[in-house]
């Protein structure tokens, strides 16, 4: 794989020479989007795809989207650093992915943050949350265009259900490489062990680590259903997928051309939510019916309690709490339903 990242960005080097790096769009000069991405479920890259045919037809065929899909370029945090570059122009990436690059992204992972999905949908359709939230990494040369629902994380483990937080006391549970995921474990009485999505597997398989985190597409998706037969409704975040461009290429498009990525962006997010569902769906059928996953819920209340102490850090984090409150204002609670 990484020749195969050597021999693009060599490529991309003599490209950028022969045509120059810093000028805009002309109307009738046809533009290929570079979007690279990881591994990730059939709904979000039908997603993606949507967001290609659209800016095609947006634009009138004067801009299409080139696709390096599943890893080919890198994992996550390749492509953020790819798109910074320049070297490619579109990413998607897991919200946890970018708090390193904007800690206003850290919010995402506090554990009960939303609510439920119309909570979640609320905040990421109020632009006065998000616009601030996307145009952080500016200075760092991308912005967010859209979120894709990434679905629930939950437990699901190798020897039992959860049930309560007992349930995660003494017990090894891989996270994504955030520091909140790796709080919201210690407070549970568990240990975090962060480790890459490709990883995963093995170390279910091995009993390097007991359990895991996710939505439900890692049972059949990524197989992990194979060795960890255990899934629990704790429903601890909702950490939404962001797809960011590149802030030179998105400039050197005309105005037309950037209202049309912008509408395509958008638009694609209103059909990933439709797929999104209905796949859920069919691949829980599968995990039961072909690995034998057993799904059980949990009481939220007793999880909520234990990581109380994260709530409380973000409320008085100076920098954070105003946009914690913006998110939690949004919750059912707090319109009186």
């Amino acid at each position: 794989m990484k020749r195969t990242i050597l021999w693009f960005l060599f490529s991309l080097c003599i490209m950028l020479f022969v045509t120059g790096c810093n000028k805009q769009t002309h109307a009738d000069e046809h533009v290929v989007l570079r979007f690279a991405y990881a591994s990730n479920a059939q709904p979000v890259k039908d997603a993606m795809a949507k967001f290609g045919e659209l800016v095609d037809e947006k634009t009138n065929g004067q801009v299409s989207v080139e696709y390096f899909p599943d890893g080919q370029l890198g994992g996550e945090r390749e492509l953020i650093e790819l798109t910074q570059t320049g070297a490619i122009d579109i990413t998607k990436v897991g919200g946890s992915a970018l708090e390193s690059f904007s800690d206003k992204y850290s919010v995402f992972g506090i554990p009960y943050l939303f609510d439920d999905i119309d909570h979640f949908n609320r905040v990421m359709e109020n632009e006065e949350i998000m616009q601030p939230i996307y145009q952080s990494t500016q200075d760092l040369g991308f912005i967010g265009l859209t979120y894709y629902n990434s679905g629930q994380r939950s437990f699901y483990l190798t020897d039992g259900p959860v049930q309560t937080p007992e349930d995660i006391q003494g017990k090894k549970i891989r996270v994504m490489e955030s520091e909140t995921a790796i709080q919201m474990i210690e407070l549970l009485g568990g240990t975090a062990v962060p480790l890459g999505s490709g990883e995963v597997y093995t170390s279910l398989q091995q009993g390097i680590i007991d359990g895991a985190e996710n939505n439900e597409f890692a049972l059949v998706t990524a197989g992990h259903g194979d060795v960890a037969s255990y899934y629990s409704y704790d429903e601890h975040t909702r950490v939404p997928d962001i797809v960011i461009m590149s802030d030179n290429a998105l400039k050197q498009l005309t105005e037309d051309q950037q209202q049309a990525v912008h509408e395509a962006a958008k638009e694609s997010t209103e059909y990933e939510k439709q797929v999104w569902k209905e796949a859920v769906e069919a691949e829980k059928k599968e995990a039961e019916e072909e690995y034998g996953v057993t799904f059980n819920d949990v009481e939220k209340e007793l999880f909520l309690e234990k990581v109380q102490p994260i709530h409380e850090s973000f409320k008085q984090d100076e920098t954070l709490s105003d946009l914690y409150e913006a998110i939690r204002n949004q919750s059912h609670h707090s319109e009186g339903e």
